[in-house]
């Protein structure tokens, strides 16, 4: 992590689209493991996490939530899951749902890449402070 205020947003980010990563690897596997019997589908919840630590902060703005974060040098980590562990409707035991898994695959492509894209843009609009 970028160790400066200016930089709190950035990092937050950062953390944010490695967590998508990570989601896209296990969706990417629950697809794999749709023939496996008995396999549970896994994922990660992170929105909630972050939602919390944003409030933990106890600061009135976002910005502040965020450069908090950044200053105690808190990564946001997601938390894996095994979904419906107990549940499968399938004879076999797997809970993999091939079309629930590509909806959320499409969905969390689209969530990295406008990620990617904010951070690229956050990032040219401090390269166009820097150059004036």
């Amino acid at each position: 992590m970028i160790g400066s205020d200016a930089f709190g947003y950035i990092n937050l980010l950062d953390n944010t689209a490695d967590i998508s990563w990570q989601r896209e690897t296990l969706i990417m596997n629950n697809i794999s493991n749709n023939d496996t019997p008995g396999y549970k589908r896994q994922d990660i919840e992170f929105e909630s996490v972050l939602r919390r630590e944003l409030i933990n902060t106890h600061e009135r703005t976002l910005e502040r939530a965020v450069n908090k974060l950044d200053d105690d040098d808190n990564h946001v980590d997601g938390i894996e899951y095994t979904d419906y562990k107990n549940y499968s409707y399938r004879l076999d035991g797997n809970n993999v749902d091939m079309d629930t898994e590509n909806v959320e695959l499409a969905t969390e492509q689209l969530r990295y890449q406008t990620l990617m894209t904010s951070i690229t843009n956050e990032s040219n609009r401090m390269k166009s402070v820097l150059n004036k």
